[in-house]
């Protein structure tokens, strides 16, 4: 153990599971499900820190700034999933969208070698991001101790930007370079050091959670709708037919006609249907931050 001391607690060798190889198929699963469970339930302590980090957050970003996400390896990767689901969720613009990958493009689909460890390029990436104190800074490492993301957060945070660290080990130098720290005690993985188990499952919740939270706070949801969503084909026109049929009331006609005339998006449709036209409900929409719910009222 003495050996181990010395390392993040992603990288210790578990002694529940040094024999995990040896077991039969389904012993050997349930541990490893077991595991997923217990990186679930390690995000609960966190749930306070995320929700600092998502009103900070929604308050930069209301600002027009954009969301940047940064890391390596595994944790680089969720990132890019996480931010790249935004635009068909909630139409976030993608010029207020940017990935700091070490490695680059290719790293999403191939292990680039030694690319965590250049802070040279963390330097370059960062700087070509233009990151500004508009901005937000989502930072990834299970270590929390990856080269290229600290030097990212640290540029980020020079700048001014809102910082958010998210890692897996107690006392991550992450932590000292962010203004929000979010730390999911995973612990030891079932295979030493595979922190695609459980801390990128963990890291992958707390993302879901804290974008999500994020777009809420900015009025891209009402009513348990992804209103802020464009109808760009089929399955997503008939999901805005839907959404703009049940919160108005309208017909099937109606919603049609409000649709097409607000150019599939489902929030202006709303407005149409309440009754303003095209460039009233868009001056409404902008005074009032986004919030359908508060050009239209609570209870309408």
């Amino acid at each position: 153990m003495s050996d181990q001391a010395a390392l993040p607690q992603t990288e210790y060798a578990d002694p529940r599971t040094l024999d995990l190889d040896a077991w039969p198929t389904l012993t050997a699963l349930n541990a490893l499900w077991e595991g997923q469970l217990a990186a679930v339930a390690a995000v609960r302590p966190a749930l306070t820190a995320i929700s600092a980090a998502a009103e900070a957050a929604a308050a930069r970003l209301r600002r027009n700034g954009k969301l940047v996400y940064c890391g390596a390896g595994t944790s680089g990767r969720l990132g890019v999933l996480d931010g790249s689901e935004l635009a068909p969720t909630f139409d976030w613009p993608s010029e207020r969208l940017h990935f700091l990958l070490a490695g680059g493009p290719a790293a999403l689909t191939h292990a680039v070698e030694n690319a965590e460890d250049r802070t040279d390029l963390a330097e370059q990436d960062a700087a070509a991001a233009k990151i500004n104190d508009c901005d937000v800074l989502i930072a990834l490492a299970a270590s929390g101790a990856t080269p290229y993301v600290l030097t990212c957060a640290t540029q980020a945070r020079a700048n001014w930007a809102l910082t958010i660290g998210i890692a897996n080990s107690p006392g991550a130098p992450l932590f000292d370079l962010c203004d929000h720290a979010i730390l999911l005690d995973t612990g030891a993985e079932p295979i030493a050091g595979s922190t695609r188990m459980k801390a990128g499952t963990a890291q992958k919740v707390v993302l879901n959670l804290l974008s999500t939270q994020i777009m809420l706070l900015l009025g891209r949801v009402w009513r348990g709708q992804m209103v802020d969503m464009v109808a760009r084909n089929e399955k997503l026109r008939r999901r805005a037919l839907r959404m703009v049929r049940g919160l108005t009331g309208a017909s099937e006609e109606q919603s049609r006609a409000a649709l097409a005339q607000a150019g599939g998006r489902a929030k202006l449709a709303i407005l149409l249907l309440h009754g303003l036209d095209a460039d009233e409900a868009a001056t409404r929409l902008a005074a009032a931050g986004g919030q359908l719910g508060t050009v239209l009222g609570r209870g309408q």
